[in-house]
Order: C-alpha cells, then sequence, then structure tokens
C-alpha cells in the first residue's frame, strides 16, 4: 500500500466537495464574500483522559496544577475525543463508595470543551472489585449489572458512549489471578455474559453507542462476534487494540485487520493504541503486562521512528472507510506499563510525534479560515474533511456540518 493509494483513499472516504447555499434571514447572500473555518472533523480522534481527571476537578495546586495545565493544552490542541476511566476496582474499590463526582467533574470538563466523551470500561475481569469474590456468582451478575445500570445513568447526558466489556475472548480463561468476573463468566459463557452486559448498558441508556472491545485479534474474535450476531446481541460498534510494543504493524497488516473485521457491517474504533519511541519489547514476550523493566526510556532514534509510524498509522486507519474513531492510549511516556508510548515526553515537551499527528489532523486534514465569494444564487464551493464548520458574513455566523463523502449540499441560514 502505498502513500498515494492511502492518501486517494482518505480523499474518497473523509472529503466532501461541498456547495453550500449561504442565506441571510432566509434570503441566499449573492456575490458576496464569507470566511469559511473547519471547527471539528467528523472523525473521532482520541486519546486518553486519565491523567487530567485530578487537573479537571481542581485538585492540584502550584507546579502540579501548571504542568496539568500545560499537558491540557497538548491535549487539547490535538484531540476531538476522550476516554475516561470506569475500572471497577478504582471507581468503587469498596462496594458502595463509588468515584461517581470526581469522574463527573472530569467528563463535564471535557463535555465543556466539545469533547465528547467514552466511558472505559463497565466489565472487566483485570482491575474489577475484589469484594466481588466474597460474593457467589449469582450475586456478582446482580452487582455487575447494577454497576452497569447505575453508571449509564448517573453519566447519562456526560457520557453517551461506553466499552462495555473489556476482553471477553480470555475472560473465562483468564488465570494470572482469581477475580469474580473471570469465575462468573467461566460458569455463563461469553456470549450470555455480553448478552447481559450489553441489556444492561442498552436499558439504561437506549441511546449510547455500545461497544465490544478486544486486544484479540485473530479468529477467535471473529468467532465471538459471529456467535453475538447470531444470538441477536445487538453491538453498535467493534473496538480494535493495537498496542504495538513489540513494534508498529505496518499499512499491510493493519489493513488486513481492518478488512476482516469491517465484514460485519459494523462501525470500527482503533480502541487503544500505541507506538514506542524507546526500545521493542521483545517478541517473545505474550502478554504485554509480564514485561518489567526498571527504566524504559524515550531515545532521539526512537522518537523519530515513533513519528513515522504515527502519521502511517494515521493515515493508514483514515484511508478506511470502516474506522470511525481512533484512541491513542496515553498522551504523556510512563503511563500504561510504564512505556515510553506518549506523545508528550515525561518532562511536558511534546515529541516529534505529537508534531507530526497535529500536522495532519489540524493541517493537512482542516480546512483554515478561508475567505470565498458566493455566486449569483448565494453558493459557495469548496472542499474539505468530514465535519462541523462555520461561516461569516454580515456580522453573523451559521453553523453546518459535512456528514457524507463525495458531493454534498447544505445550507447555511445566518
Amino acid at each position: 500500500m502505498t502513500l498515494t493509494n492511502l492518501d486517494a483513499s482518505i480523499r474518497k472516504n473523509r472529503t466532501a466537495n461541498a456547495a453550500i447555499t449561504v442565506t441571510l434571514d432566509g434570503d441566499p447572500l449573492p456575490d458576496r464574500d464569507v470566511l469559511v473555518a473547519q471547527r471539528d472533523h467528523r472523525f473521532l480522534f482520541g486519546c486518553t483522559g486519565f491523567d487530567l481527571v485530578p487537573f479537571a476537578g481542581g485538585e492540584l495546586t502550584g507546579e502540579a496544577a501548571a504542568r496539568a495545565e500545560r499537558l491540557a493544552e497538548h491535549w487539547l490542541g490535538l484531540f476531538n475525543f476522550v476516554t475516561l476511566p470506569f475500572y471497577w476496582g478504582q471507581f468503587e474499590p469498596v462496594r458502595g463508595q463509588a468515584g461517581t463526582a470526581r469522574l463527573r467533574k472530569a467528563a463535564a470538563w471535557f463535555r465543556e470543551r466539545g469533547r465528547p466523551v467514552k466511558g472505559h470500561p463497565l466489565a472487566w475481569h483485570t482491575v474489577t472489585a475484589d469484594w466481588l469474590m466474597d460474593l457467589p456468582n449469582e450475586e456478582i451478575a446482580r452487582a455487575q449489572v447494577d454497576r452497569i445500570r447505575r453508571e449509564v445513568s448517573d453519566f447519562s447526558g456526560l457520557i453517551d458512549m461506553w466499552d462495555v466489556i473489556n476482553e471477553v475472548v480470555i475472560m473465562p480463561i483468564f488465570d494470572k489471578y482469581d477475580n469474580g468476573i473471570t469465575r462468573l463468566c467461566r460458569e455463563i459463557g461469553r456470549i450470555p455474559m455480553v448478552r447481559m452486559v450489553f441489556d444492561a448498558a442498552r436499558e439504561a441508556d437506549p441511546h449510547a453507542t455500545l461497544l465490544l472491545n478486544d486486544f484479540d485479534m485473530s479468529a477467535a474474535y471473529e468467532c465471538l462476534i459471529e456467535g453475538l450476531i447470531e444470538a441477536g446481541v445487538r453491538i453498535d460498534a467493534l473496538g480494535l487494540q493495537s498496542h504495538m510494543h513489540q513494534g508498529y504493524w505496518g499499512e499491510e497488516r493493519t489493513l488486513a485487520v481492518l478488512d476482516r473485521f469491517s465484514r460485519y457491517g459494523l462501525p470500527l474504533h482503533f480502541t487503544e493504541t500505541t507506538i514506542l519511541s524507546g526500545e521493542l519489547m521483545p517478541g517473545h514476550i505474550t502478554d504485554l503486562n509480564d514485561y518489567q523493566v526498571a527504566s524504559w526510556p524515550s531515545t532521539p532514534e526512537g522518537e523519530e521512528r515513533q513519528a513515522d509510524e504515527i502519521v502511517r498509522h494515521y493515515r493508514t486507519l483514515l484511508s478506511h472507510p470502516s474506522v470511525e474513531a481512533m484512541t491513542y492510549w496515553g498522551m504523556a511516556d510512563g503511563g500504561w506499563l510504564g512505556a515510553p508510548g506518549g506523545l508528550v515526553r515525561a518532562d511536558g515537551s511534546p515529541k516529534p510525534s505529537y508534531e507530526a499527528a497535529r500536522a495532519l489532523v489540524k493541517g493537512d486534514w482542516w480546512f483554515p479560515p478561508t475567505t470565498l465569494r458566493t455566486d449569483a444564487e448565494g453558493r459557495v464551493r469548496f472542499t474539505g474533511f468530514l465535519g462541523t464548520y462555520e461561516v461569516s458574513a454580515a456580522g453573523r455566523t451559521a453553523a453546518f456540518r459535512l456528514d457524507n463523502p463525495g458531493e454534498t449540499r447544505a445550507v447555511a441560514a445566518m
């Protein structure tokens, strides 16, 4: 897959040839200069917001607050979509004492800045609540369902997208340590487990976007998806993880994965991407959590490699019409597993990968404020990436959206 082919696919799948009729008080505005500017992408360029939860809640002071504010500026300068943490063992370490208020503040902070929020995850066997192990499986199931209904209801209006269940392929055979969710899934099976948690989330918010998320890109995940579809379980999008700690997948492998999972006709979200700017994890490691090192620094040569691979990865995802979102897993180094996977160094300075990603998202793939002249019928024509736009003239401003690729007509009413 050449860069030229990728770019041609991006233009085909992500841009519109727009004809916008500008009206003023209901009448077309002919032969006038108007200013057209893009305000947001339709594609969800996401990142975790875990590091910003204390800052968003006003918990930090002094230098810690200043560092977090700089990180927030970098975050907001690139991303338009955030994932917040709902790991049960951290969210409710003591039964009945949930961290709802703290995460509501964080979700509101992002929403106030125009960033839609996803919660991750509602059900998972890792970082789950230890107190579940004191319960019989029937009560674990009730607690899990109640937990989902509570979170989805409590965050309605702030969060309308959820990774409902995480890593189901391995869930019933997980053997690293005992936990209540694996016990339950082992007893009732994967498909009943998924049905139970999706039904609970759907009941709590019928309009939410509900994802099935997994790291296992083997045929086992495909078999699970097919079984769920045959069983009538409604899934809104498929989450595909891509922690590339052992090296960048490359265009061919990534496109092959996308083609395999797009055949189900569901939107695809690359939910967890990391690309390293330091030494790669040895290839013989099967569980990324097993790799423990005292220090894992970012390196100059690694940063250049990461920047190149970030660009290639973004281009590959944007070229495929089934992909609607990509979440980068960790803004700053040292997050998950201590890896140098961030777009910002531990000292808060942006890496070349950050600048390269921003040059795409807010440069090559962005329509900057541009003066255009309407024709005799009040129309302006331009080619832009799908998303939200504004047009300004005569002291007024109107918004319009480009939602579909190809030839598109819309009205901007001022």
